[in-house]
């Protein structure tokens, strides 16, 4: 099920400048599914906030169309499912954890019954029970974005819009609001991520969506994204055999004794390497596509699309 649905969508800041208006966003077309964590990449100035306030109805589109659980962003209905943990947060320092809470809960118009209940929960699920009652001027970094995800959740929504999540947080921070994140998951909330910590979209997100001047260049899963195409790494007790390979067929990379490299036309093409080395009774330990990191595959997306523009 499909519950955010953008199609051709555009937003130009109109400047009034002779160096022309600002095309923020450029017939961006995608959609996030019940469930999934969808990371948003790009570098800075691609259009990943500006995506954010349209779907928040902070800022109108200029042309296309855009759906959140089948209602454009301002219908106000649109908003009653949305959770949103805005980049650099600002909650009251007077407030608790607990006190931040029922405030959300109570600008949702829940009863006071609900509120108790959904903060006992959330308190649990970001794993600061302990530190409800405590003042939110103590916290650490960590602390405040977990508590931050709370309230983004009091409502109970469907769908959470986290912006720069990890942000400023230390490494242990990261790995406990990246498991906050997978515990949200598993209650069937769809998390629209947008992070410029690679690592930690590479580890939570279902798929990835690149955005660059504007413009959607890529969008898949992780693995598709940090897959070497039609590369494939062989072990294998080659020995001081030589396995030739055509040059319809592909090219050898590397070679040892105990495996090599290769780069084929088509995928399907792997077939011939492994009927070569049986009839040459060559014992096959693995063969597995080439991986590289999701910054690597990001860097190269945002390079060649750089390239392409001028």
């Amino acid at each position: 099920m499909q519950v955010i649905e953008i199609q051709e969508l555009t937003k130009i800041y109109y400047t009034g400048l002779k160096k022309g208006n600002i095309v923020a966003l450029d017939s961006v077309s995608l959609e996030v599914q019940q469930g999934e964590i969808l990371g948003l990449l790009g570098p800075n100035g691609a259009g990943k906030t500006t995506l954010f306030k349209v779907l928040l109805n902070i800022t109108q589109i200029t042309s296309g169309q855009v759906l959140i659980l089948g209602l454009p962003p301002y219908n106000p209905e649109s908003r009653k499912k949305v959770g949103y943990l805005p980049e650099n947060h600002r909650f009251p320092n007077h407030l608790t954890g607990l006190g931040l809470l029922e405030f959300t809960g109570r600008l949702f118009g829940l009863s006071e019954k609900e509120i108790d209940s959904r903060s006992e929960h959330l308190l649990n699920l970001v794993g600061m029970e302990r530190w409800g009652n405590t003042k939110i001027r103590k916290y650490s970094k960590g602390m405040s974005q977990r508590i931050g995800l709370a309230q983004a959740m009091i409502s109970d929504p469907e769908i959470l819009l986290l912006d720069e999540p990890t942000d400023g947080v230390d490494p242990i921070g990261k790995i406990e609001i990246r498991k906050v994140m997978e515990r949200i998951k598993t209650e069937g909330k769809t998390i629209f991520l947008n992070s410029h910590l690679l690592s930690e979209v590479e580890s939570v997100a279902d798929r990835v969506a690149i955005l660059t001047r504007g413009k959607l260049v890529r969008i898949g899963s992780v693995s598709s994204l940090t897959s070497r195409q039609s590369q494939f790494e062989i072990e294998a007790a080659i020995g001081n055999e030589i396995i030739e390979i055509p040059e319809d067929v592909g090219k050898r990379i590397t070679l040892s004794t105990t495996g090599m490299i290769v780069e084929l036309k088509n995928d399907e093409d792997i077939n011939f390497i492994i009927d070569q080395m049986r009839m040459r009774k060559i014992k096959i330990r693995s063969i597995k596509p080439m991986k590289i990191t999701l910054e690597q595959s990001f860097f190269e997306t945002v390079t060649e699309n750089r390239e392409a523009v001028q």
